[in-house]
This record gives structure tokens, C-alpha cells and sequence, in this order.
């Protein structure tokens, strides 16, 4: 979440007269995030999260990502739910943005996740694409691998000023990914994003999955490697392997992974990895000075990087590398 298109409160108010909720008190911008315009509404009835999709996010493919989460919630998961404008659309415009109005899932997201949220976290996910699997549409992952070399090329020349040898280290592991990439997975609906700020404890438990704007039909063990970049590498940098096992059997608890996707979950890993590092070096350099967006740093993802290219095995993650095969 950020914000990067500003609105007036009688902007705010107007759009608002066409949903069937309560008179505003306050609203406020939310900095967390890089791709749409978030803000925090204070109503009558509620809180709701009011979100201005920006250009990175293409307005046909919002039916797709607001109609997920109200199969996803109909299906027993925990997520937010799209509010219907008066007129029964879920899409309106303000500011020049299409625009949705969200319900407000309550919770806080882990700032130090412990073993405990990675297993909270990977039995929602297995949950969440055994939920998924009679979902009606589908969307094309739009950060797969065939988008990774043209974001590089994006970056290139900039990015080889910010450390020796970067291209030729990214030059390299493009190749290998193209290589090696696993094709015959299972695929189906998933998150594709679901990093901690994403995901919702209350009293340590999960209380609900949010920011759906990545999602996609895809590899569901590629889910899992988004995860295990995300959760199981502690403030230092080094991989946690309580973090990881915890992650896995968690995803077990829910769906078992075959033994095609134990085998390719450290090259999985590995292009998750390259992924963040891409998408995230994109924004550090284009991001305007003054935008309220808080920027990350992309190396952090070139580190784990490193660290997969040494896993041999699952095992190294942190549970046995044989596992019974499952649909």
C-alpha cells in the first residue's frame, strides 16, 4: 500500500454518496506498499480501506482480483471483502483512478515472525489454493519468469553503477532460470505476494490474508518459494530453518507437495528471489523523490538469492526431502 495519487475530502465525499455506507469522520493516506494509492476511511458503520488502482495495475484485471476475494471469504477464508457501489459495480473512479471500497480486516501484521506465523501462514496458503481451485476466471502471471529479463534490461544500466559484478551475476542467473525452470507442477490460483505485511495475527492467530493485486494462476509450489523469501530469513540475513520447516509443514497440515514440487522448490526459490530483487530494484530507482511510498531495499532479495543457489535439497529448508505425491 502507498499513496500516490492525493485526493480532496469533498473528492472523497462524492465518491462515496454512491455506496451504501455510513457518513465519513476521517480518512488518512497509508504509506506501506508500491503499487496503488491506499487510504484508511473512518465511517458511520465501519472502517473500510478505499484503494486507487494505479498504472502498474490494469483495470481488466480488477474483476479478477475483487471477485477472488469474495470467492475466497465464501469459501471460509478470511480476507476482505469488495463493497458494492449502490448501482451494484464493484469498480468506480476517483481522481482519475479506478477505485474500490474494501472492508477493514482487523489484526496487525508480524514485524519478527516466529516458527508459530510460519506455520499460521502456510496452512492458510494451502488453504487458500484448495479454495481457489473452482475459482471461475483466470490472469496470467504478470512477474513470470519471461518477464524477469525485460525488467532487468529496464534496470540494467542504472543498476551496474550500484555494485561491481551485479550484471554479470544477474546475466547468469537468467540463464539458469530459462534453463531449468519447472514446467509440469500443479498450478492454480495463488497469492503470489503474501509477505508478512500481508497477512493478518490477532492474539497469534491468523486473522485474515489481504492485498490480493498480485494474484494469479500459477505454479502453487512457486506460492510456497514466494514464502519461504519472505518469512524464514531472520533481521541478519542468515535462512531460519525452524522458520522454513515450520512454513512447510504448515502447508502440509493443508495439502501435500509432490515429489516433482519438493524437487524444484530451491530453483522455485531461487527465481522468487530474483523476482522480489527485480521488481524492487525497478522501484528504487523510479520512484519519484516525495512520493509517499516507502521504498525498499532490493539487495536484501540478491542476499537470499545467494543463500538458495547453495540449497542442494528441500531438506535444507528444514524437512525431510521424500514426501507422498498429492493433487
Amino acid at each position: 500500500m502507498a499513496v500516490y495519487t492525493d485526493i480532496t475530502e469533498a473528492e472523497l465525499a462524492a465518491f462515496l454518496a454512491d455506496y451504501p455506507v455510513g457518513r465519513m469522520h476521517a480518512y488518512k493516506g497509508i504509506a506501506e506498499g508500491v503499487e496503488n494509492s491506499n487510504f484508511l476511511l473512518h465511517l458511520d458503520d465501519a472502517s473500510y480501506i478505499l484503494t486507487l488502482y494505479e498504472k502498474r495495475v490494469a483495470r481488466e484485471d480488477l474483476p479478477f482480483f475483487l471477485g477472488l476475494m469474495e470467492h475466497l471469504a465464501e469459501k471460509g477464508l478470511s480476507c476482505p471483502l469488495p463493497i458494492h457501489r449502490n448501482d451494484g459495480a464493484l469498480i468506480g473512479e476517483l481522481a482519475g483512478r479506478p477505485a474500490a471500497v474494501i472492508s477493514f480486516l482487523e489484526g496487525m501484521w508480524p514485524r519478527d515472525p516466529a516458527p508459530r506465523h510460519c506455520y499460521a501462514v502456510g496452512a492458510e496458503m494451502a488453504a487458500m489454493h484448495r479454495a481457489g481451485a473452482d475459482f471461475g476466471l483466470t490472469r496470467a502471471n504478470a512477474l513470470s519468469l519471461a518477464d524477469w529479463r525485460p525488467l532487468w534490461n529496464a534496470s540494467r544500466d542504472d543498476a551496474r553503477t550500484l555494485r561491481p559484478g551485479l550484471g554479470d551475476d544477474i546475466k547468469g542467473e537468467l540463464a539458469f532460470l530459462e534453463a531449468n525452470w519447472p514446467r509440469d507442477l500443479p498450478s492454480g490460483v495463488i497469492h503470489a505476494d503474501l509477505f508478512p505485511d500481508n497477512v493478518f495475527f490477532l492474539d497469534d492467530r491468523l486473522s485474515g490474508l489481504i492485498d490480493f493485486y498480485f494474484a494469479c494462476n500459477d505454479l502453487l509450489a512457486y506460492d510456497v518459494a514466494v514464502c519461504l523469501n519472505a518469512w524464514c530469513f531472520s533481521r541478519d540475513g542468515a535462512f531460519d530453518r525452524a522458520s522454513g520447516r515450520a512454513l512447510l509443514e504448515g502447508y502440509e497440515s493443508e495439502r501435500t507437495l509432490t515429489a516433482g514440487e519438493r524437487a524444484a522448490l530451491p530453483t522455485l526459490a531461487r527465481g522468487a528471489a530474483l523476482r522480489f530483487f527485480l521488481t524492487r530494484l525497478y522501484d528504487w530507482l523510479a520512484t519519484p523523490e516525495g512520493a509517499f511510498v516507502v521504498k525498499k531495499d532490493p539487495f536484501e532479495y540478491l542476499r537470499r538469492l545467494h543463500f538458495h543457489r547453495t540449497v542442494g535439497t528441500i531438506a535444507d529448508y528444514g524437512i525431510d526431502d521424500e514426501g507422498d505425491e498429492a493433487s
